[in-house]
């Protein structure tokens, strides 16, 4: 098996990242976040979500960041929309580019998005629909496609039939993520030539959490079966606010490192990302300020 010359790395830090730290960063610094990450050579930074702040009340500033942050030429600012209500809000935004989100199984679209697997699928559709009119590229997830963790093992041909229903609806890239990190290097090699039997795998991306210290290890075993887009998320940060144990996306530094490590290009500087990781985090280190404003800020 040959390994791809490039690699697109998706960074998913502001959205799917942000999205389950405990705390609420000021949108200000969110933006000054996605502002040095589009200094780094990423192409594509996942800015944001427009889903209801009820659901994911660490992105309701979604319009003030999305508004505010600088684009940079040639790089792409996504944002995560449930439905034709986030879809239009987020066009109003500035989105240029969406993302829509399904699961591998019937459980967890109740607990993520609250409706079942059959509703889930027919928003995407609606809001792809949308898209294609108004000329906007649109990105498909799909969660738990090596295991759920309400019920467990997947199937792969679940797998399969959703994801070649997204690309067939008209999804220019479909994610597919190990939400809850539990794929093994065979496991993801496996379920990536069932998929790319019915998408190209230039349409594919790898979507994986690192509950069990797995992630890079998956991710060298998809990238020998020609996968060439990462999605991963600065210094770790996230997983996801409805699967208990989700401990965080694989890091972008460690994902770039690696990569370096074989010979791989993606256009990303590792110590400006460096950087940046360092800056994100030592903010959600910081100590919340008392009520008085005396504690003092690292």
């Amino acid at each position: 098996m040959k390994l791809p010359r490039k690699v697109k790395l998706v960074e998913v830090g502001p959205r799917d990242g942000l999205q389950n730290e405990s705390r609420i960063l000021p949108a200000e610094i969110k933006v000054e976040f996605i502002n040095r990450l589009s200094e780094t050579g990423l192409k594509v930074i996942e800015a944001t979500s427009f889903v209801s702040p009820k659901w994911i009340p660490q992105l309701a500033d979604n319009e003030f960041v999305l508004s505010h942050i600088k684009r940079k030429p040639k790089v792409e600012y996504p944002v995560l929309v449930p439905n034709k209500m986030g879809f239009e809000n987020a066009v109003k935004s500035g989105a240029k580019e969406i993302a829509v989100f399904t699961a591998a199984t019937e459980t967890f679209c109740q607990k993520n998005t609250h409706c079942s697997l059959e509703e889930s699928l027919n928003r995407a559709a609606e809001v792809i629909v949308l898209a294609k009119k108004n000329k906007i590229k649109v990105r498909g997830y799909i969660s738990c496609v090596m295991g759920c963790p309400y019920e467990g093992k997947v199937a792969v041909s679940q797998v399969v039939s959703i994801a070649e229903k997204l690309f067939g609806w008209g999804c220019s890239e479909i994610s597919l993520g190990d939400t809850i990190g539990v794929g093994t290097p065979k496991q993801a090699q496996m379920l990536v030539k069932a998929v790319a039997e019915k998408i190209p795998k230039k349409y594919l991306a790898a979507h994986f959490h690192d509950t069990y210290g797995q992630a890079l290890a998956n991710l060298f075993a998809v990238l020998e079966c020609g996968i060439s887009v990462i999605d991963s998320s600065v210094s770790g940060l996230g997983g996801c606010p409805y699967a208990k144990g989700a401990s965080g996306n694989v890091a972008t530094e460690d994902v770039l490192y690696m990569l370096n490590g074989l010979g791989i290009e993606t256009g990303v500087d590792l110590e400006k990302l460096l950087k940046t990781g360092r800056f994100i985090s030592d903010y959600l280190n910081r100590p919340p300020r008392s009520k008085l404003g005396q504690a003092k800020m690292l």
